[in-house]
């Protein structure tokens, strides 16, 4: 099966190519290399994939029409899955025009591409942000979402709401996966556990807001990508429940589908700095802070509908995934 993987030099893109590769599928990966963070990181986990059978990058822009539609007609892809976007809750409080472009401007040419080119399924990445100012927990599908705490969320529940549209104007069948708080080796530099070994190692103080007094559905990359390649494999079809009287979040008569991809297990997250200080060998210096603007207080993932529809239910434990962080981190930085 030929597959688009959008983002493929990002942290889960990287993953989830390597993934299909090793499986046997084709991949094109493609991805514009911004200096969002680290480009050599990004080119290095390049270089890991463009060594292998079936693997193609094309570099371009989401927002570029043009180069988005000339890439469908001429691949023919079988599925696509979309995870490019501008990341990052903080910096679209600043930057807000990057996700316009980005995340809601180059949605739209993947969902064209696909429509127009009988993609017959689209996974794309949606995230816990979208559950904003919720304080129901375990967050779940069927859960409105309507209160969204920063632009990056808003777009996030903005692509769902235009999957949605697509499978139910062209019934194309679109599988929207929610990410909590995904960590693991080739992660991105601006998240926290990237920064907290960093900084430690550095004997620089670590910045930990909302005084510590956050939790987080902390989800390894390997688990991860068993849920967007299970996902990938089973087709969205419409529900058997949807009920047009009372209106589910979570279930449609398109062919759509939404699901949490979590751990499971909220961590606090003093507890998560204590792992990766044992991990590390070396306490940090902590600088406490209030909660930032953008930032939830918690997040806990209802995976009940992953886990009925797909099979899966995410397994590793925190401990065993810093460990393997920051292996890594020691190999590739040197330290």
């Amino acid at each position: 099966m030929k597959i688009l993987v959008t983002g493929a030099a990002g942290f889960i893109g990287f993953h989830t190519a390597r993934a299909l590769l090793e499986r046997g599928d084709r991949v094109v990966g493609l991805d514009n290399l911004n200096d969002y963070y680290d480009v050599s990181l990004k080119q290095a986990r390049l270089a890991e994939l463009e060594g292998r059978n079936g693997f193609k990058f094309v570099r371009a822009d989401l927002a570029d029409r043009a180069a988005i539609e000339e890439l469908f007609a001429h691949e023919k892809f079988g599925r696509v899955i979309h995870l490019a976007a501008q990341a990052g809750v903080r910096y679209s409080i600043e930057n807000p025009r990057a996700y316009v472009d980005s995340n809601l401007a180059g949605f739209v040419n993947i969902l064209e591409g696909c429509r127009h080119t009988g993609v017959e399924h689209l996974v794309y990445a949606s995230s816990s942000s979208v559950y904003g100012a919720n304080t129901a927990l375990p967050f779940s599908v069927h859960h409105n979402v309507d209160h969204p705490l920063s632009l990056y969320a808003a777009t996030k529940k903005s692509n769902e709401l235009m999957a949605h549209t697509y499978a139910h104007l062209y019934r194309l069948p679109v599988t929207g996966l929610r990410f909590f708080t995904v960590y693991g080796p080739w992660g991105r530099p601006d998240m926290a556990l990237f920064l907290f070994t960093s900084k430690i190692l550095a004997g620089e103080p670590i910045d930990v807001f909302n005084n510590g007094e956050h939790a987080r559905d902390f989800t390894y990359i390997d688990d991860i990508v068993e849920g967007v390649v299970r996902s990938l494999d089973h087709i969205a079809a419409p529900s058997k429940e949807w009920d047009a009287g009372r209106p589910d979040p979570g279930t449609s008569d398109a062919p759509y589908r939404l699901y949490n991809i979590g751990n499971n297990n909220p961590v606090q997250l003093m507890d998560f700095i204590a792992a990766i200080e044992t991990a590390l060998g070396k306490k940090a210096q902590k600088n406490f802070l209030p909660l930032q603007p953008g930032d939830v207080p918690a997040t806990y993932a209802d995976i009940d509908a992953l886990v009925g529809d797909i099979g899966y239910r995410p397994e590793t434990e925190l401990e065993d995934g810093i460990a393997k962080f920051i292996s890594w981190y020691r190999e590739y930085y040197g330290k």
